[in-house]
């Protein structure tokens, strides 16, 4: 399978300097797909990482746009009625045609994000359970056919419309490199999205076992892509690119940076470096990378990793 690299849309950095407007990010995402780089993502959080809602923002780019694929990295589905989230999701995959991943995830177990839960009116200890009864629920209502549910939620032979562009709706990738949300990517999801820890080494073992655990499930190993989530900051000179790496995640998380490197994929270096680093997992067999910088020449960072594919 061909290598597809996308960038992340840096709608929190956005908000953090006070840019409320979203022009630039439309924008970024039309040059996006001008210079042949294959997604964008949007990350989501209410409160704990303020920022611009993630399926509102993919619906305007969908509208905008004609091929570059359109990506939540990654969308916290609990925060949301499931039978909103089916409409409003069937909806942009039908204006998009196709062209949503959606990227979803359990939450990191850190006071800000539980606030936000609370906020929210969601049990944080019960979101595994719910967000699995959420994906059933949407792939029922995105299959066309009358729906009786009788759960969390309780729905009523209720039809869906519109049905999505996708049969049986988009794509979904799950997060989390822990045995059980291995064993649920393994299971229920069509592709898995870590975003660490480790390097392209650590990938690959998760892989191989997150396969052990799709054959146990009766599923093949090409019914799941493998993808990654990973922040780098390029400068020429690698002391500058280690301490503009460590700024960066220290004001994103609001939490030590030497913390979210031991959680999160992340390398600092020159290209060259970046690039070897970057390839680790390409050759583990990852075949979708969601990139997120650190410097604010988005355009630039964009052109870069463009032009990275070749060395791939």
């Amino acid at each position: 399978m061909d290598l597809k690299l996308g960038f992340l849309l840096p709608t929190r950095e956005r908000i953090m300097v006070g840019t409320h407007e979203t022009t630039e990010i439309l924008e970024l995402a039309d040059y996006a797909e001008s210079i042949g780089l294959d997604s964008v993502w949007i990350g989501d959080s209410l409160l704990a990482k303020p920022r611009h809602e993630p399926l509102s923002l993919i619906a305007a780019i969908a509208g905008r746009t004609k091929k570059i694929e359109l990506g939540t990295g990654v969308l916290l589905p609990m925060l949301r009625n499931p039978v909103v989230l089916a409409h409003q999701v069937a909806t942009i995959d039908q204006i998009s045609e196709g062209r949503i991943i959606l990227g979803i995830g359990t939450a990191r177990d850190v006071p800000t994000i539980r606030n936000e839960f609370e906020a929210a009116g969601i049990p944080f200890e019960k979101r595994i359970g719910t967000m699995l009864e959420q994906v059933k629920l949407c792939r029922a209502l995105w299959s066309g056919e009358k729906v009786n549910w009788n759960g969390r939620w309780n729905v009523k032979d209720a039809e869906l419309v519109p049905k999505p562009f996708s049969k049986g709706g988009p794509r979904i990738w799950g997060g989390g490199g822990v045995p059980a949300a291995l064993k649920r990517s393994a299971r229920y999801f069509d592709g898995w999205f870590p975003s660490g820890p480790g390097n392209g080494e650590n990938w690959h073992k998760s892989w191989q076992q997150l396969n052990d655990y799709a054959k146990e499930a009766g599923r093949q190993k090409s019914d799941i892509i493998g993808a990654a989530y990973v922040t780098v900051a390029i400068n020429n000179n690698v002391p500058d690119a280690e301490k503009e790496l460590d700024e960066y995640l220290a004001n994103y998380y609001l939490r030590p940076a030497e913390l979210v490197r031991n959680e999160q994929y992340s390398f600092a270096g020159d290209k060259a470096m970046v690039t070897a680093w970057l390839n680790e997992f390409i050759e583990a067999g990852a075949s979708h990378l969601c990139i997120r910088f650190t410097g604010d020449n988005n355009k630039s960072l964009m052109d870069e990793l463009a032009g990275m594919r070749e060395q791939f």
